[in-house]
């Protein structure tokens, strides 16, 4: 059945229209949808209950059930366990910064990109998300907490331009006005760089920010600890983030998981500063989060702190991220399919 959250008004229209209904209804279902964001079609009060039974009929209307909620001692982070109407899951995070209210949402239920440090990928890929899967996670949440989301940052479970259709689908919805009318600035997308695909979002006029997970500076490690680097070399994304940062005007932010041992050298920094001083990009030092299956540890403090002294020495504008809910797993590279792998429940 065809998910009515992922339709734009005109889509509506024509939908209704088939149905036999009239097409001013479809301005009212969106608001419903998308600024009021009931949980279910029968809390549409102006709707009548002909029409509700017939969208009921004719459509899906995504709803997610909160299996486990767990909250951060460390911050008061929260991460949400998210049943889906298959039965698949997906996790959720929330984080509060003194900037605003942030979500990390999933794209896909599990992940075929394969990387080595991430738990993401434990399992491979199940399938991709609707866009009303993903919207209606950001709305969950909302109503869980009752608070509003500021920003979004789709780095949760799943490559989303491995999901690009609807990944574009879900963004169009939350910025159209009518609905949440958030930013597009205040959306960030991660990929770990699907070259054809950075490029097709460059054309779509959206001043999204854009982060590539990068996590070595040359094809040999990349190849290590990433297999997309068998695909598109570091020339080609180069060149396709070059392409993205001249058509948007929108500063990269290349992701930089430091690994002990692995990709912490001074002669990597100095290869990344190279790297973000050509691409105009900020690096975002991550030092890798745990995950049990995965042998890879943090470097020592100071050596993270050598590390981004020698960028900025280079040139480069660096920060350490702030792991929001690592004693819930809810860090970056740490979101899973918890239920389905783990058995927790």
């Amino acid at each position: 059945m065809l998910d009515i959250k992922s339709l734009s008004v005109d889509e509506l229209k024509n939908a209704l229209k088939e149905i036999g209904e009239k097409p001013f209804r479809a301005a009212q279902l969106y608001d419903w949808m998308h600024n009021k964001r009931v949980g279910s079609i029968t809390e549409m009060s102006n709707i009548s209950k002909e029409l509700k039974q017939k969208l009921q009929q004719q459509f899906s209307f995504v709803s997610l059930k909160l299996l486990l909620e767990q909250v951060s001692k460390e911050d008061d982070t929260k991460k949400f366990l998210f049943e889906l109407p298959d039965g698949n899951t997906v996790e959720t995070v929330w984080m509060k910064y003194k900037h605003g209210n942030s979500v990390c949402i999933s794209s896909q239920v599990g992940c075929r990109m394969g990387c080595k440090f991430c738990a993401s990928t434990l399992g491979g890929l199940v399938r991709s998300l609707q866009a009303g899967e993903m919207l209606e996670q950001i709305y969950e949440v909302m109503r869980i907490t009752g608070e509003r989301v500021d920003n979004i940052v789709v780095m949760g479970i799943g490559e989303p331009f491995d999901n690009y259709d609807n990944l574009l689908r879900f963004i169009r919805r939350l910025t159209e006005e009518g609905g949440y009318h958030l930013s597009a600035r205040s959306i960030t997308v991660s990929t770990c760089g699907i070259v054809e695909n950075i490029k097709r979002f460059a054309a779509e006029g959206l001043p999204i920010t854009l982060a590539l997970s990068l996590h070595a500076t040359t094809d040999e490690k990349r190849k290590e600890i990433m297999p997309i680097a068998f695909k598109y070399s570091l020339a080609q994304l180069e060149e396709a983030m070059g392409y993205y940062f001249e058509q948007t005007g929108r500063r990269i932010t290349l992701e930089y998981a430091l690994i002990g041992g692995v990709n912490d050298t001074e002669e990597e920094a100095n290869q990344l500063a190279s790297i973000a001083y050509k691409l105009h990009a900020h690096v975002n030092l991550i030092p890798v989060n745990p995950v049990k299956e995965r042998g890879f540890t943090q470097p020592e403090k100071e050596r993270i702190l050598a590390f981004q002294s020698r960028l900025k020495k280079k040139g480069a504008k660096a920060t350490i991220r702030r792991e929001m809910g690592r004693d819930i797993d809810g860090a970056c590279g740490q979101l899973r399919r918890k239920q389905a792998i783990e058995g927790v429940l």
